[in-house]
């Protein structure tokens, strides 16, 4: 955690940042670990973005049960579906304002695979 959060939090101070975090090397997540992806959502969501998660282990999705925050994030099978989630728009907002697809989204942000 000590390591990885240095390299994290510069992509969560820009505006609207959208970040997700690609678990598939992570076998085991503890109190630490939680509590940082947690201060990392915070911060995302501080700024008007979000912080996804994708390819958790069940171990991992296990803890973040027990720990009582898997509601907390939104996790996907994948980084590619997590990636695709930003650019998906509820059917029922394009009903009411066509105009809101064109002008949201305009980038993804930056996805960066952590070592």
């Amino acid at each position: 955690v000590r390591s990885f959060l240095p390299e994290l939090e510069p992509l969560l101070e820009c505006h609207h940042p959208r970040v997700v975090l690609d678990c598939s090397q992570v076998r085991y997540i503890d109190s630490t670990g939680v509590e940082m992806l947690l201060h990392c959502l915070e911060e995302a969501m501080k700024r008007d973005g979000d912080l996804k998660l994708a390819a958790l282990s069940p171990e991992s999705e296990v803890i973040l049960e027990l720990m009582r925050v898997a509601r907390v994030f939104e996790s996907f099978p994948s980084s590619e579906e997590a990636v695709r989630s930003f650019n998906s728009v509820p059917p029922e907002v394009v009903q009411k304002d066509p105009s809101w697809v064109a002008n949201a989204f305009s980038g993804i942000g930056v996805l960066k695979q952590a070592s």
